[in-house]
């Protein structure tokens, strides 16, 4: 019996881990620069958390086309539609800081990639803010599911 006990201890504090680390699982509603998406937050299959758009308003062009991601640095990514972008990946939980990050935030507006971290404001206000060459920008998502 006492085995047992000491093994729950030594497991206890990662399901605790785990817990914190996939509050950011779900989804959000983000609007930026004039534009309003939907985005999944997931647990990829390496344990990171992954970011992609599921939803855009107004994501025709004037043709009736789907907006394509054109301004993606990687030209093999440009076909890609506005609706199916993964703005993030690879992004790791820090326990210690409470927050997500160790990954790149891509903007497709821009076509850039910066520096990513994530962090609550409160149950529902997820902070992810961008850096870049010192230069950084905020951004807060509005987790709805």
């Amino acid at each position: 019996m006492r085995y047992l006990t000491a093994l729950a201890f030594l497991i206890m504090p990662f399901f605790a881990f785990a817990q914190d680390a996939d509050k950011i699982v779900g989804i959000y509603y983000v609007a930026h620069q004039g534009e309003e998406s939907k985005v999944k937050i997931f647990e990829a299959e390496d344990g990171t958390y992954t970011a992609q758009v599921i939803w855009m308003k107004d994501n025709l062009d004037e043709n009736g086309e789907v907006i394509k991601d054109v301004k993606n640095p990687d030209k093999s990514k440009r076909d890609t539609p506005c609706d199916r972008i993964i703005l993030i990946q690879g992004m790791k939980y820090n326990e210690k800081k409470n927050e997500w990050g160790e990954a790149k935030v891509y903007d497709p507006t821009r076509g850039i990639k910066a520096n990513v971290t994530c962090s609550f404001d409160s149950d529902t206000k997820l902070r992810v803010r961008g850096s870049l060459l010192g230069f950084g920008e905020t951004v807060f998502w509005e987790k709805i599911e």
